[in-house]
């Protein structure tokens, strides 16, 4: 009779399988657990150097070192397999960052920039999301791209309808939104422990990189170039490890409250 695992043990449970349903057991058991995929990008690159900042550093330099030292923390913990979008100084499209990050089938979509704006007394770091305007546009033009074979949450939209399509396309967008959110709201708590912010620190905008009806999306600001002292900060590897570190927390929260809370 077979037996469950309880006071007699697995021993008395492995005993009551024959070898071919032990050795499956054994290998499930022994079957890794599947690494959430977290896909970094690093603004700008190659030809496009992103804003200039006051000591005429490169925006794109200081996204990418941000971008490997997130990576290198997220990898540490053993929980997250990192991709990044560029992996060296090189010019990606925008609309290939995506198509690199859905190819990768990633979880979690985090495009790392650094801002320059008019005033230079203002500093801080902000977050974006996606504005629903910009979403709805994006929907529907990345589901005429793809020819209608786009697959979300492994539905393939080619099979359905296209009344069925939109409304499965719109689900996954609203509920890509939600998440979205949560994790900028994750940014802003842990982030804005370790820096300073900027006052409204959470933002939406039609950012071409934040369109991925299926992948929970942010664009993080880590500063603002224009202003000297953050310029420095920013040129400095500590503080761009206290900004990889709020990040990686941020990431960590997202998962732990957002996603299984």
């Amino acid at each position: 009779m077979l037996r469950c695992a309880g006071i007699m043990g697995l021993g008395a449970f492995s005993l009551s399988l024959t070898p071919q349903a032990l050795a499956a057991e054994r290998a499930k058991a022994a079957a890794p657990r599947r690494l959430q995929v977290v896909v970094l990008d690093p603004g700008h690159g190659g030809i496009d150097p992103g804003c200039i900042g006051y000591s005429g550093v490169y925006e794109k330099e200081i996204a990418f070192s941000t971008a490997g030292e997130i990576a290198r923390m997220l990898e540490a913990t053993k929980r997250y397999k990192v991709v990044l979008t560029r992996g060296e100084d090189e010019f990606v499209a925008l609309q290939d960052r995506v198509a690199r990050a859905r190819a990768a089938e990633g979880d979690l979509f985090l495009s790392i920039h650094a801002d320059a704006i008019p005033d230079e007394g203002v500093r801080g770091a902000s977050v974006f999301t996606l504005s629903e305007k910009a979403s709805d546009a994006a929907s529907a033009a990345l589901a005429a791209r793809e020819n209608r074979a786009d697959i979300v949450a492994g539905v393939n939209l080619a099979t359905q309808s296209r009344e069925v399509s939109d409304i499965l396309l719109d689900l996954a967008r609203r509920q890509t939104n939600n998440l979205s959110i949560g994790l900028a709201r994750e940014l802003v708590t842990k982030l804005g422990a370790e820096v300073r912010m900027l006052d409204h620190s959470h933002r939406s905008a039609g950012f071409a990189v934040l369109k991925a009806p299926d992948i929970p999306s942010a664009l993080v600001e880590l500063g603002c170039l224009s202003n000297r002292e953050e310029d420095r900060m920013l040129r400095t590897p500590t503080y761009r490890k206290t900004l990889a570190t709020g990040i990686v927390q941020s990431v960590e929260a997202y998962y732990a409250q957002v996603v299984r809370g």
